[in-house]
């Protein structure tokens, strides 16, 4: 492969691209690590940091805050983001192997006391965190029952220059990859990169077929990645990665005391059991460029892990919804909700329950979802104000609400109570199918002249009730005032009425 084909996908590119769209703050000043995170949290835009603890590194952290931010990462719009990322999906595209000396990410590579994990600018993230975290590590392990690599993104809390706690509680692929090894007595080796382009956090938390997901990460580059194999373990990791870190981890299992940590929907994570990662090797570029992500506080929308797990989620339920109805239109999970929980979905409705069935297929489509809001194609689901307007004026609750219980749930939810099953509801805020009564559902739009054949207010109404904007556009009138003098004349003669839907007509009277 060319060096373009290894610099294309790298973060420090996609950074000067930020940079180019007024998307990124460059800070250049020295700043302590303890500041790090008050200048990120709730932040609107990515930030650079040029020269980060006494090392001046460079870090860059809430990379992938905001959609547009991902909409840039696919070369597309917001609105033509989650359209591009399902079609990409779609055609898997095989990985390309390079050799080590054509791998930018083994430029440099630090075994021994050399690889020293509390030498890279890791910082505390929240206040109670038991440590600070490695929170952009992307995984990257073999499952020997299938020869695929497995991608995930997983935050690392250090312990030492060599150990770190890595989150592995919650079901996942890597969990019951470990579970086997442990089984059979063996060490798990799995490697980390940290400093990536944001395509390749979008396949660490996709959701697919059983496959190796190198191709997943193709399809969403819409180009092969360049792997290349670790340096002391027996993993594949993409070349053009900043950073990787690369050991394994031990046999004893779910044993490391790790967090508390600021999750993902915005409180405290309690400590829980993981298993520990030793480090082997610490491989990067020259110029290697450092990354945070920013999960959990008062602003989910505008961090990173809601904004992937909100693409995620869209993703996986418009499969869902394709085989549960027939014109599902768009489908949208505020980040504000984590990325999970709450999920909106508008369709083109044919028949009476095709609103409930829509429903039903989100309940089913991923046990994370707790309430799903339905409305219909002239909704914009990512509009807060008109969710708001179709719940106030389509929904009632005796009628359109669906509750269900008895779920798994997931337990870092502090409305479970510590209960491990939850409750789902949805919303049906769709207008009855085929309900047109009157103006009920009408939109008030604002009035715009359609073109009409010249003619008197007397010549329009003879021909048929007409409304004001049609007597407007007959009579060659931008104004409509001047109408009223005429309606005047002819409600004194007693020749203008009115019907039901508000269109003007002739009736009897003297002339």
């Amino acid at each position: 492969m060319s060096n373009d084909d290894t610099e294309r996908f790298r973060l420090r590119r996609f950074m000067e691209t930020l940079v180019e769209n007024g998307e990124c703050h460059v800070h250049d000043d020295p700043i302590d690590m303890i500041d790090v995170a008050a200048m990120l949290d709730g932040n609107f835009k990515a930030v650079w940091f040029k020269n980060v603890g006494p090392e001046r590194a460079e870090l860059v952290g809430n990379v992938m805050g905001a959609r547009s931010r991902l909409a840039l990462s696919l070369e597309t719009t917001q609105a033509e983001f989650p359209e591009v990322l399902r079609r990409r999906l779609a055609t898997p595209i095989a990985p390309v192997e390079v050799s080590a000396k054509d791998a930018p990410v083994q430029q440099v590579v630090l075994r021994g006391s050399d690889a020293d994990l509390t030498k890279l600018p890791v910082h505390l993230q929240h206040e109670l965190d038991g440590a600070p975290y490695i929170s952009a590590s992307i995984d990257f392990a073999r499952d020997p029952a299938t020869g695929f690599t497995n991608i995930g993104c997983r935050r690392m809390m250090l312990r030492g220059p060599q150990t770190a706690g890595v989150d592995l509680n919650a079901p996942s692929d890597l969990r019951m990859i470990y579970q086997s090894a442990i089984a059979r007595g063996e060490r798990l080796e799995v490697a980390y990169t940290v400093g990536s382009h944001p395509t390749d956090f979008l396949a660490g938390v996709a959701s697919t077929a059983p496959i190796d997901e190198f191709h997943v990460l193709g399809a969403i580059r819409g180009a092969p990645v360049p792997i290349v194999k670790c340096a002391t373990v027996d993993v594949y990791v993409p070349a053009d990665a900043e950073y990787v870190l690369e050991g394994y981890l031990d046999n004893t299992g779910l044993s490391e005391p790790e967090g508390p940590y600021g999750e993902y929907l915005g409180y405290y994570g309690e400590v829980k059991r993981n298993p520990v990662f030793h480090l082997t090797a610490i491989t990067r570029r020259e110029d290697a460029l450092f990354q945070t992500v920013t999960i959990g506080g008062r602003y989910l929308a505008r961090t990173d892990t809601a904004q992937l797990v909100a693409a995620k989620t869209e993703a996986t339920i418009w499969d869902s919804l394709r085989q549960a109805i027939r014109n599902p239109i768009a489908v949208c999970c505020t980040p504000s909700c984590g990325g999970m929980y709450n999920v909106r979905v508008s369709m083109r409705q044919r028949y009476p329950g095709e609103a409930r069935n829509a429903i039903a297929a989100v309940f089913g489509s991923l046990g994370d979802v707790k309430h799903v809001f339905v409305v219909d194609e002239d909704i914009d689901v990512f509009s807060d104000e008109q969710i708001d307007w179709a719940l106030a004026t389509r929904f009632q609750a005796d009628r359109d609400f669906v509750v269900a219980s008895g779920f798994r749930a997931v337990p870092i939810d502090p409305s479970l109570v510590g209960s491990r099953i939850g409750a789902k509801g949805g919303f049906d805020c769709t207008k009855p199918v085929g309900q047109t009564r009157g103006l009920g559902y009408s939109l008030p739009e604002p009035p715009r002249l359609p073109k009409a054949d010249r003619a008197s207010v007397e010549e329009r109404l003879t021909a048929g009730p007409a409304t004001f904007l049609e007597l407007m556009a007959a009579t060659g009138t931008r104004d409509g005032r001047e109408l009223l003098r005429t309606f005047d004349a002819l409600y004194q003669a007693g020749r203008l009425g009115r019907l039901e839907s508000g269109s003007y007509v002739l009736t009897g009277g003297s002339k």
